[in-house]
Formats: structure tokens, C-alpha cells, sequence
């Protein structure tokens, strides 16, 4: 008698034990999901141009569409001599990436930039801008710098083959002697770089670029502004997928 009780009571259980772990399955489900946009697009190593809850640093957010305001746009350094340029700087378009080397983010927008390169040739050309997020990424000053030291050899080609390299494997080259391997391999002398790299030749430089960018409401990374002939400004923020880039390419060529 004892064990039909017993089993009664367990079978009125079951039912109630069910759907608690459905919703509990449903819950970890949709908690998973958050975190995975915000390590995507607007977590720690992109850039949202302080957008949801974050305090504004300089600027107020973008418009939805990703548009900068006027008082915005003057904030966002227009392409220079001093840029590493990949294209026409007579190109329709002006694509502006502030990047780090150590960023994974970076890594996978890396091929999305590169695509939008070939699909829209001439129309198109992309400057990289040094950003190294040093607090979380000890490995994106020395980077840096070893990428301004392979260009003052190189020049602009020098400079993307060495980015190429080290957003291909990031693992094999960000070491020091992976840094010096990834310069040789593009076409800088080993020990004229390991002279640049110790002597730290290019660090006033890039902390003059990461003021500006602040200045322009960066605050991490990748940060992709689009520049257009009329001089507007579109933000693409963090490691958006192709279409999302796209998307945006269209709307500054038709404005």
C-alpha cells in the first residue's frame, strides 16, 4: 500500500518536473543568446559609439542607421597622407577601420572587409587605423608597432601584407618572433625591424591616433566609419556580418 502511494505521488510529479525543466532549458537559452550578441557586436572589443546603456564618452549615439550627426562627422579624422591606404584615395567610398591586432573581432571582420574590397573595386578603399585595446590585449602595442615598422620599409603593400598575415593566424604571429616573422615574410629586413621594434619608433604616433579616435567616439574595437564623396559619415560598429556591411556601402554611394 505504502509503495502505490508512493508511486502515485511520483507520477503527479512527473508532469510538474517536465515543464520546470523546459522553462529552466528556455531560460539558459535565451541568457546564452544575450551573451552571444554582446560578445559579437557590443561586448568587451567593439565598438557601439556608446550605444545601449553605456554612458556617452564624447559623443551622443549615432542615428539607428548607423548615420553620424554633423557635430559627430567633424569629430571622425578625414583621410590623410599619414593613412595606410588599401585603394584609390580618389575612390567613392573611403572605408576607415580602427583595429587591433590581439582583437578576435578583428580577426573575423578581417575577410568581411576584404570582400567588400573586391566586390566594389574602385569605388572602394579601406585605411586601417591603429587601436590597440593594450588593458585587455598585451599583445596589440607591440603589434602595432611592429606593423608601422614593417611599412616604414615597405611601404603601404608592406604594411597590409604583414595586417593579412597576422589576421590569418593570429596565434602563430603575435609573439615577438612571430611579429618578426610575419615582417621577413613581408618584405622587411629582420634586423632593421627588431631596430624599429626596440626603439619603439612609432609609439608617438599611434597614441595620437587613439586620442583622435576618442576624440571621434571610439571606444573599441573594430570601429568602421564609411566615408562618401559629400563627406557623410556612416558608423559600422563591431564585427558585423557581410550584408550588414553592404547595406551600409549602398546607402553612403546613394546619398
Amino acid at each position: 500500500m505504502a509503495e502505490t502511494s508512493k508511486s502515485g505521488i511520483f507520477e503527479r510529479f512527473v508532469p510538474m518536473l517536465v515543464l520546470i525543466t523546459v522553462v529552466l532549458a528556455f531560460v539558459v537559452g535565451v541568457l546564452w543568446q544575450k551573451v552571444d550578441n554582446l560578445s559579437g557586436t557590443g561586448g568587451t572589443g567593439t565598438n557601439n559609439l556608446n550605444a545601449g546603456n553605456n554612458p556617452p564618452a564624447v559623443n551622443p549615439p549615432a542615428d539607428i542607421n548607423g548615420k553620424l550627426t554633423d557635430d559627430q562627422a567633424k569629430n571622425v579624422p578625414a583621410l590623410s597622407d599619414s593613412d595606410h591606404l588599401r585603394g584609390s584615395k580618389n575612390a567613392d567610398l573611403i572605408m576607415i577601420e580602427y583595429s587591433d591586432l590581439e582583437c578576435p573581432f578583428c580577426e573575423k571582420f578581417h575577410p568581411t572587409a576584404k570582400k567588400a574590397m573586391d566586390e566594389y573595386g574602385n569605388k572602394l578603399a579601406w585605411v586601417y587605423r591603429q587601436f590597440p585595446l593594450e588593458t585587455i590585449h598585451p599583445r596589440a602595442l607591440p603589434a602595432a608597432l611592429a606593423s608601422e615598422c614593417v611599412a616604414k620599409q615597405g611601404g603601404n603593400d608592406g604594411f597590409w601584407k604583414f595586417i593579412d598575415k597576422v589576421f590569418g593566424d593570429q596565434a602563430k604571429y603575435l609573439t615577438d618572433d612571430g611579429l618578426k616573422l610575419a615582417a621577413t615574410e613581408s618584405g622587411a629586413n629582420g634586423d632593421s625591424f627588431s631596430s624599429c621594434v626596440t626603439a619603439k619608433e612609432f609609439e608617438g604616433r599611434i597614441r595620437e591616433v587613439i586620442t583622435s579616435a576618442t576624440s571621434a567616439g571610439v571606444t573599441g574595437t573594430p570601429a568602421t566609419f564609411i566615408f562618401n564623396k559629400k563627406g557623410q559619415i556612416w558608423l559600422v560598429p563591431g564585427a558585423v556580418p557581410y550584408e550588414s556591411l553592404k547595406a551600409t556601402l549602398e546607402e553612403a554611394l546613394k546619398s
